[in-house]
């Protein structure tokens, strides 16, 4: 494991893709600021400014991409639930990769794959984390309640020490994780679940779908039931 850290940046995920083919297998790419952070689904991710975690792991795990690969997000989600229980808090995942702490999010989650025609390059796995905010720039956020760490605890967080604790984290199951796939860590996330049983709100690329989450299958899928009838989803965001 080998971390780059970079003073600004624009997006640790964009410059860890620009610069793939120098990077290792494992480098991680850690930003003191960064500019224009997304998240999924094309959205913009809210920045809190130094102090807060910037990162992106960049993964080269074999030279032809595997399915199990696109549930790296999820598995970051698991990480970072450890993670924060380690600071006595009691962490909820959302489907797919959100980490919510008594209901606000605390962080977002973007996993990007890099092709060449038709070789896999390698992927870039980006995380954000709230450690350092003030209450009254969480209240600008308008889209949905979100935290900070030293909001929840009452302290000011280490963005150095956070980082080294998820890197440990991560890579602790990560090669188990790339040979079993989500079936590796599913008794995990489902166990940090909230909305399992609850009607939601699921919003994809071009439609939303609402109704009973009936559970989660060995690939990571959402199991949606309406009027009887059972969706599989792949992608989306559970909105309520």
């Amino acid at each position: 494991m080998r971390v780059i850290t970079l003073k600004e940046v624009d997006s640790t995920n964009l410059y860890a893709k620009n610069n793939l083919h120098v990077l290792e297998d494992r480098t991680i790419v850690h930003a003191l600021s960064q500019t224009s952070g997304r998240g999924r689904l094309t959205r913009k991710w809210i920045d809190f400014g130094q102090g807060n975690l910037f990162v992106s792991f960049v993964l080269k795990p074999s030279s032809n991409f595997d399915e199990k690969y696109s549930n790296l997000t999820q598995y970051l989600s698991v990480v970072l639930a450890k993670v924060l229980e380690n600071y006595g808090l009691d962490p909820k995942i959302k489907w797919p990769n959100d980490v919510l702490i008594n209901g606000k999010k605390i962080a977002g989650i973007l996993s990007e794959t890099v092709m060449q025609g038709s070789n896999f390059k390698g992927l870039v796995l980006g995380i954000g984390v709230n450690l350092n905010a003030t209450t009254e720039k969480v209240k600008l956020v308008e889209d949905k309640p979100v935290t900070a760490l030293n909001l929840e605890i009452g302290e000011i967080i280490s963005s150095d020490k956070f980082l080294n604790e998820l890197a440990d984290e991560f890579f602790e199951n990560y090669d188990e994780f790339l040979q079993k796939g989500f079936e590796f860590i599913k008794s995990d996330y489902i166990s940090r679940t909230s909305f399992l049983d609850t009607e939601v709100c699921v919003q994809g690329f071009n439609d939303t779908k609402k109704g009973i989450a009936k559970g989660i299958t060995d690939s990571g899928e959402l199991i949606l039931e309406d009027d009887d009838k059972q969706f599989v989803l792949t992608i989306g965001d559970i909105l309520c």
